[in-house]
Order: structure tokens, then C-alpha cells, then sequence
């Protein structure tokens, strides 16, 4: 019998059982990474300062997304929540994909931020471009959002490998240091953004170069740092693909000028004369803008960050209907004007002979600059600007008003609000409760307040917001709808023309309400003063019935904490 080793007795002894001849598996050379060109400690440095440089770069993509989809489509809070959830996503969509480059992470790199300069940098000009010939930009920046948080989100895994690849350290330090140039970076390229690259540059010019100098970054720390990681080939690949990048964006850079011209052409219809980027916003001055329904040109328009502000066909009506009912209900000798800078509605202000002092307040100074530079504004407005009743201050009205009780001026009689419309994100403060509550107590016991509420028929719900939110401040109100607007753009948060042919084209409105303390105030024009000329009392009994039948109840207030003017 064979005894197996569970057979023999406990202490016994017997033969060892023969053990089974091993044999030693052949060992793989280990391979040694190529040396690079410089100490180890000089090129960690050297990769992060690559992570330093990419991190501002990708935030510059970033800002630069959420600036411009929020000027062509006008909805900051919208197209800020879109890009930076779409990007995040993206992010971590591309951290998963570039597992697949880690084997050969210089290379990967190298391609990864050729892409991210050309697709970063050109974003701007495509996006416009998209917007000014084809219309509408939600979806080419969703897509644009997309492809670079993917690109971001692929840098992170790579540059570990080539961080890892210089000398081994533990995973947490190793992270430490590439979180932290990355972090820095961000916020030199968040500051960088609106201090030194939009005053200095501009948009398109400033996402070409900072695309520029993404590209060389990128490629000078593969091809140069870790040319040694790189077969010939692949370095021959590299250095093409970075030149043509380099190239396009710096032909890019040299035409911009050519291509924003002619985009302004197709986004405005006319001729562009005048082009004045202010710390608040673009102003563009046109000629022969030329709308739907019109065969003939309207003449000079005013667009401020795109939006029509004036349109020399139809601004008479537009400030007189704003302006004369204030005037003709009450005293007017103090006049407080909101906004209003180009000084078409002080002009209507001072036909009236009784008024002792107007006081402009505007954001922007360079619109006031340009109301009394500009021949052709300063025709439209009689030069009101110079007017010596009239005292001009820079400012935002919410900050104005909340200030007021401190300057010791007297109440206001009249107080004209000219400001942009309720719907842009930026502008809903400025139709709060609690704005509306400092107006009110600027007013004197007889004082008016005019209010500009937006275009009833496009958006009523938000022009009966407004009413309702003068009325929760303890006024009363007289809501009154005019007709008349000029189509093709409006004043609100859309930019985009209406297309000729759609149920849009007939003549469009303004909603503006008339608000005093006590009892609603009358509706009239007052006989002093200049006859008008392009509002007339029969036009304001109509507007004042046409409000009437479409009234909505039953609506909340809009708060500083709680808007309401998204229809």
C-alpha cells in the first residue's frame, strides 16, 4: 500500500516526498524610460507649469462659453447653467476615455491639447459666426461644451502618468501637486478673463491668442521635455499637427477684424458705423437697418450688447408714450430719469417748460458719451444732454436709489424708468419689489412713476408681473399697451431676428405702467409743452383698453430672491 502523508502516524518518520524539478521563468528585460533633458526636479517643475499654463487656458474656454452664448441668446443664467453642467459632465467623460492613452501618455497629450487650442480657441468665432448666418446658438454651444469638457477632462489622467513617469511617488502627493497648479491656474485664467483679456482684446481675439499659447505650451512639453517617450514618427505627427494649429489661429487672429465686420453686417442688416466696446458693454451705432414687413431702411439704430435700444423709426413713439402721461398727471418740476443715457427720453422731459431740474442716471458712460458725440444721436436727442437743468450721474440705479436718503435731495416728481428689459437675467433686479419699494420712496405725495415693463403681447406674463410688483410696494398703477413697435429685434432676452413670413411680423408693442402713491393716476397728455408728434391721445385711450382686455391675475411678485420674469 502507498501511504499518503495523511497515513503516517504523527512523529514518524519517513522519506521526504520528492519534490517536482523547478524550473525559472525566463525574466524580462526591464525597460528604462528614456532620460529626460533636463534634472527630474527641473521637469516636475516643468509638468506643472504645463498643468499651471492648461488649467487658466481651459477656464478661459470655459468663461468664454458662458460670456458669449449669454450675449448672442441673452440669457445669462440659462447658458451659464447649461455650459457648466454640460462641461462637468464632459469632464468626467473624458477622464474615463483617456484611460485608454495612458501607454502612451506623451503622445496622447500632445494630441489632446492640439485639439483643445484648436477647438477652444476657434470656439468664439465659430459660435458667432453660427449665430450671425444660421441663427440661434443653443446647440452649436452645447456641442462646443461638450467636445472641450471632454478635452479638459482627458488632461488629468495624462499629465499623472507623465508626473509618475519622471520619478514614483505616492498617489496622494502626486495628485496634491497636480490639484494645486491646476487650481492656481484656473484662477489666474478666471482674473485673467474679464480684466485683461476682454478689455484688452476682446472675445475672438482673446480666445485665438490664449488657443495660441495653449498649443505651444502643450507642445513644447512633449515634443521638447518628453521627445524621448516618442518614436520618430509620432514626433513627425506631433509637430505637424501643432504647426497647423499654431497657424490657423494665427491666421485666425489676422482676419478677425474682416470677419467680425461682415458678421455684424448679417447679425444687424445695415451698415455699421460705429463700434465702442465699453467696461459694461458693446454699443454698435447702424444705418439702414432694414426690418421685416419694411421694404424701406429705418435709419439709425442704437444696439447695446446686440439688443436694439433705439431705432430711429420708431423711437418718437416709443419715448413720448413712456414720458408725456407722467408728465400731464401731477407736478413736474423734479424729474429723476433711470437710465436712459442716449437722452431721447429727457429730450421728451425737457419739452416741458415747467421742469426745473432733470437727473440722468446711467451704468454706462460711454453711452452718454456717445449721445453727445454722435451727430445723428445727438440729432435725435436736440443735444438734452447739455441742457443746463440736467445733472448726469454713473451709476446702477438699484445702488442709486438705495442711496438716495443719504445725498438730502428732495423727492422726485416724476421718476422715468428707461431701462433694459425685465426677461434679461441681468436686468431683474431692476423690476424687483424691492426696487420698485426704493422708487417709491423717491417719490413725492403726488409723484409718478413710469415704468417701461417690455412688450405685453410677447411676453404678458412678465409685463403683469411688473404691475403686480408696483402694486405689492403700496402704489397704484395705470398699465397701457402700445402699438407700433417696429419688428425684427426686440429690446428683450432673444437677440435673434424673426424670421420674414412668420405671425411675428406684424407690428409688435411696448407695455409700460404709470404708478403713483394713493390713487391711480389719470391717463392723459398734457397740453403744455411741444404738441406731440407721434403719440396722440387717442393712441394712448386705445393703449390703456387694450391692457385692460389682457389682464392677468392672480400673478406673484418678482424679488431679488425669487424672479419672475421667465415666460
Amino acid at each position: 500500500m502507498i501511504e499518503t502523508p495523511a497515513s503516517v502516524p504523527a512523529g514518524a518518520s519517513g522519506p521526504a516526498p520528492p519534490r517536482a524539478p523547478t524550473q525559472e521563468l525566463p525574466q524580462e528585460p526591464s525597460r528604462t524610460p528614456p532620460r529626460l533633458p533636463v534634472p527630474d526636479g527641473v521637469g516636475r517643475f516643468l509638468v506643472l507649469a504645463a498643468v499651471f499654463v492648461c488649467a487658466a487656458c481651459g477656464l478661459v474656454y470655459e468663461l468664454e462659453l458662458v460670456a458669449l452664448g449669454s450675449y448672442l441668446a441673452g440669457d445669462s443664467v440659462t447658458h451659464t447653467s447649461v455650459v457648466l453642467s454640460v462641461m462637468v459632465f464632459a469632464m468626467g467623460l473624458g477622464s474615463l476615455l483617456a484611460k485608454r492613452l495612458r501607454t502612451r501618455a506623451a503622445a496622447g497629450f500632445g494630441i489632446v491639447e492640439a485639439l483643445l487650442a484648436l477647438v477652444g480657441g476657434g470656439s468664439a468665432m465659430a459660435l458667432y459666426a453660427y449665430f450671425a448666418w444660421v441663427g440661434g446658438s443653443m446647440t452649436v454651444l452645447i456641442g462646443f461644451s461638450l467636445v472641450l469638457g471632454v478635452l479638459i477632462g482627458a488632461e488629468m489622467p495624462l499629465l499623472m502618468t507623465l508626473i509618475q513617469r519622471i520619478r514614483e511617488q505616492d498617489a496622494g502627493g502626486a495628485v496634491a501637486d497636480l490639484f494645486a497648479a491646476d487650481y492656481v491656474g484656473a484662477l489666474v485664467g478666471g482674473l485673467a478673463f474679464p480684466f485683461l483679456l476682454l478689455p484688452l482684446m476682446g472675445q475672438l481675439p482673446g480666445a485665438l491668442a490664449v488657443g495660441t499659447v495653449n498649443a505651444v505650451a502643450g507642445g513644447a512639453l512633449v515634443l521638447w521635455l518628453f521627445r524621448g517617450d516618442l518614436s520618430p514618427r509620432s514626433r513627425r505627427v506631433l509637430l505637424l499637427v501643432n504647426g497647423l494649429v499654431v497657424a490657423l489661429l494665427i491666421t485666425g487672429v489676422a482676419v478677425v477684424d474682416s470677419f467680425e465686420k461682415a458678421a455684424r453686417r448679417a447679425v444687424y442688416g445695415g451698415e455699421v458705423r460705429t463700434v465702442r466696446n465699453t467696461a459694461v458693454q458693446e454699443i454698435v451705432l447702424t444705418e439702414g437697418v432694414r426690418h421685416p414687413g419694411r421694404s424701406e431702411p429705418t435709419g439709425f439704430a442704437m444696439f447695446l450688447d446686440g439688443r436694439l435700444r433705439v431705432c430711429g423709426g420708431d423711437e418718437r413713439r416709443y419715448h413720448e408714450a413712456l414720458v408725456r402721461p407722467a408728465m400731464a398727471a401731477g407736478p413736474h418740476g423734479r424729474v429723476l430719469v433711470l437710465g436712459g443715457g442716449d437722452g431721447l427720453a429727457l429730450r421728451e422731459v425737457l419739452r416741458h417748460p415747467q421742469v426745473e431740474s432733470a437727473t440722468v442716471v446711467e451704468l454706462d458712460p460711454g453711452v452718454v458719451e456717445l449721445a453727445r458725440a454722435d451727430p445723428e444721436l445727438g440729432r435725435l436727442n436736440r443735444r438734452s444732454l447739455d441742457d443746463p437743468r440736467v445733472r448726469v450721474e454713473t451709476g446702477d440705479a438699484f445702488d442709486w436709489l438705495r442711496s438716495w436718503p443719504d445725498s438730502g435731495r428732495p423727492p422726485y416728481d416724476v421718476i422715468v424708468s428707461d431701462l433694459p428689459d425685465p426677461g434679461i437675467s441681468d436686468s431683474s433686479r431692476l423690476y424687483s419689489q424691492e426696487f420698485y419699494g426704493l422708487a417709491a420712496r423717491a417719490l413725492s405725495g403726488r409723484g409718478r412713476l413710469a415704468v417701461h415693463a417690455g412688450p405685453a403681447g410677447e411676453r404678458p406674463r412678465a409685463y403683469w408681473t411688473v404691475e403686480t410688483t408696483l402694486r405689492t410696494v403700496g402704489l397704484r398703477t395705470a398699465p397701457y399697451v402700445v402699438d407700433g413697435r417696429l419688428t425684427g429685434f426686440t429690446a428683450g432676452p432673444d437677440r435673434s431676428q424673426r424670421r420674414e413670413g412668420a405671425a411675428g411680423d406684424r407690428p409688435g408693442d411696448w407695455g409700460f405702467v404709470l404708478a403713483a402713491h394713493g390713487a391711480p393716476p389719470p391717463l392723459a397728455l398734457a397740453p403744455a409743452g411741444a404738441a406731440p408728434r407721434a403719440f396722440h391721445p387717442a393712441d394712448l385711450h386705445r393703449a390703456s383698453a387694450r391692457a385692460e382686455r389682457g389682464r392677468l391675475t392672480g400673478l406673484p411678485p418678482s424679488t431679488l430672491m425669487h424672479p419672475r420674469y421667465r415666460d
